[in-house]
């Protein structure tokens, strides 16, 4: 199929630009400009929540040679908010593929340019810092989208998590997991399967993933969904035997509803919490920690994390960290590659997190062990 290109403009805030291409003429995005260092997985990533407001450039060269299929994706749509390539496969060679990625963007009308040196953009924003940034092919010219970024919103003190999560309380259909499959793992999912009784986990929705919820439910999981404003009293009426903090997009900080919410539930009930990137954030706000903005965040799929002198590699999407400023928990893994806090353990309570993607699709795996963790967890408390 022959494809028409037209003349496209990447636009930082900086005033720093870059001239493309596109597959359509009717592009015009705004978003936080972010790069992902990871190799494979573009399509959960572009339909990934947590990206929800930003402009994923991605740092592999070639982008779209496996298409796309019904199985990967990580939600219902795509939530970035524009994508960007140096080179578009446009012809995908992959036997799971049901659709190409070129077909996908257009019919999805993702924003989107290709044909840029990604390297040098990277570069720069590992120097400068991530900052907003424009997508167009409807204007070209530098003031006018210099003037549309500076009127977008900044990412601090952004609450992203009210576009992405539920509406409403939903319970996750085991079967749709099914499609989620590590064959390396199975022997330990056949084991997890065949414990006696099944326990309830409620998940915190602030923009969770798919692949979270397949990953409890190959636990032997009963699994309701629940949206991020919910009081302790609506959680509490679904009798949770533990309680999952799902990961989301925007600035923890701003997220009050929530981080009372939490605070209320470690203080006054003693069911297992596990926090994962957003959720992570969330308890360590809810502990009394703080949360600060990354200069370019860690986005990929290679990230060590780990403490004395044991290490596991880790799938990892976000630009905020936090520092704990009290002894209610102790960390239980750093970044690797720059020493922020990835992991804490509540010193008292059944509570714990990380700041990167135990289930991770398609990987790394070296962290999937944390949700057997938290059942093992939560099945020594309820009994």
């Amino acid at each position: 199929m022959n494809h028409s290109f037209y003349p496209a403009m990447l636009c930082l805030e900086d005033s720093t630009y870059f001239k493309g291409w596109s597959l359509t003429d009717s592009i015009n995005c705004l978003g936080e400009v972010v790069f992902n260092t990871g190799m494979t997985g573009y399509q959960e990533i572009i339909t990934d929540p947590s990206y929800s407001g930003q402009i994923i450039t991605f740092t592999y060269p070639e982008i779209g040679n496996t298409g796309f299929n019904n199985e990967d994706n990580e939600s219902n749509k795509i939530h970035a908010a524009g994508i960007i390539l140096k080179n578009l496969c446009l012809h995908d060679s992959s036997w799971r593929s049901q659709v190409s990625f070129v077909d996908y963007l257009l019919k999805y009308e993702v924003p989107h340019i290709f044909g840029i040196d990604t390297r040098a953009l990277t570069k720069h924003l590992r120097n400068k810092g991530v900052m907003n940034g424009s997508i167009s092919t409807k204007f070209l010219d530098m003031g006018a989208l210099q003037k549309m970024i500076k009127l977008s919103p900044v990412m601090e003190g952004l609450d992203l998590v009210q576009k992405v999560t539920t509406e409403y309380q939903y319970t996750w259909d085991s079967n749709s997991s099914s499609k989620f499959y590590y064959s390396h793992l199975d022997y330990k999912l056949k084991q997890s399967l065949r414990s006696p009784s099944i326990i309830n986990i409620v998940v915190i929705d602030f923009g969770v993933k798919h692949n979270i919820l397949s990953r409890l439910s190959k636990q032997g999981c009963n699994i309701e969904i629940i949206p991020a404003k919910s009081q302790m009293s609506n959680i509490l009426a679904l009798k949770p035997d533990g309680i999952l903090l799902s990961n989301g997009p925007g600035d923890p900080s701003i997220l009050g509803y929530a981080i009372n919410t939490v605070r209320e539930l470690i203080y006054k009930t003693n069911i297992p919490i596990f926090g994962i990137c957003m959720g992570h954030q969330i308890l360590s706000l809810a502990l009394g920690g703080l949360t600060f903005k990354l200069r370019f965040g860690h986005r990929g799929l290679n990230h060590p994390t780990g403490l004395n002198q044991k290490a596991e590699i880790t799938s990892q999407n976000h630009g905020f960290a936090v520092n704990l400023t009290h002894n209610l928990a102790e960390v239980t893994h750093f970044n690797l590659n720059d020493l922020t806090i990835a992991g804490i353990l509540h010193t008292s309570k059944p509570v714990f997190s990380v700041q990167y993607h135990p289930e991770a699709s398609p990987g790394p795996h070296d962290s999937d062990y944390l949700f057997s963790s938290f059942v093992r967890l939560v099945r020594l408390v309820k009994d």
